[in-house]
């Protein structure tokens, strides 16, 4: 979809480099987990209705649904919450507001660092839902949210970018 020429295109932000982080591990992979959640964030917390949530792709996609969905993703393994339809958490409700989502996802955020800070060793399982089965590692399930959140934080850059022409981080 072409952007709204109604609006003027924001500047081109800066892009920024990789985070820099602690010498360990587990500190490098949260550091760059963090990295993308601050990206997939402030991408979506300024766009007003209904363009937050106004899909951009004919899947449907759109900046809120994204936002919503990595908040169930970070609750699935992070803190072990069973998620019945996937597809369901990329839908935002009509009661959802950029607000109310970011407040949530933030929420997630601070309690999934809790677990990673308090796991002693990556080759420990992290939390799973019981009917699951056997857990990953958390090392495993680190880089799958690194890679999770990467893929939909350049999702959110091109929906965006069509929004309002905006770019970087």
């Amino acid at each position: 979809m072409p952007i709204d020429s109604t609006q003027q295109p924001r500047s081109r932000a800066r892009d920024t480099g990789p985070p820099r982080t602690g010498a360990d591990e587990k500190a490098t992979l949260r550091g760059f987990l963090d990295h993308l959640r601050e990206a997939i964030t402030n991408k979506a917390a300024d766009v007003p209705e209904p363009q937050v949530r106004t899909p951009e792709v004919p899947s449907g996609t759109n900046l809120l649904g994204l936002v919503r969905h990595l908040t169930f993703v970070e609750r699935f393994y992070f803190l072990g919450e069973d998620v019945d339809d996937w597809g369901r958490t990329m839908r935002p409700s009509p009661e959802d507001t950029i607000e109310s989502v970011l407040a949530g996802y933030r929420q997630v955020i601070v309690r999934a660092n809790q677990v990673i800070d308090a796991c002693p060793d990556l080759t420990h399982p992290a939390p799973r839902p019981p009917r699951r089965g056997p857990a990953p590692t958390m090392r495993w399930t680190l880089v799958h949210m690194i890679e999770e959140t990467a893929r939909h934080a350049g999702h959110a850059d091109i929906i965006r970018e069509q929004i309002d022409g905006s770019t970087g981080r």
